[in-house]
């Protein structure tokens, strides 16, 4: 979440330096590659993610979302729609333990109902 946020801030030069944010944040190399996995892999698809987490934000418009909470709804419906190997509960559980620490208080609550919306729409 927090190199989406990074990406979304100062651009993609960031790519070049996520190995070395991940490396300072944990050692360990199988979090360091996922971790970069999942950072690439959102910021890679993110028009499609984009796409629907703005079709499923009732009464907001994308561009006003928070940039916190835009990227953890990035690494969320990344998640969702291309890492089957993750139930989807424990992708919406995580997004929303992520927006209790790093965004404000009504943040889980979004964070959970766009996640909801997303998930019945990939599911159909």
């Amino acid at each position: 979440m927090q190199a989406l946020y990074q990406l979304d801030v100062q651009g993609t030069d960031v790519l070049d330096h996520l190995g070395r944010f991940f490396r300072e944040a944990d050692p360990d190399d199988f979090v360091c590659n996922l971790a970069s996995d999942w950072s690439k892999g959102a910021w890679g698809n993110l028009e499609q993610c984009d796409e629907l987490i703005a079709s499923s934000t009732i009464k907001w418009q994308f561009a006003r979302l928070s940039p916190v909470d835009k990227s953890i709804l990035r690494l969320a419906v990344y998640q969702l729609k291309f890492c089957p190997d993750i139930p989807p509960k424990v992708v919406i559980n995580e997004a929303i333990e992520l927006a209790k620490k790093y965004s404000t208080d009504k943040s889980p609550g979004f964070v959970n109902g766009v996640l909801d919306a997303i998930l019945k729409k990939l599911q159909t």
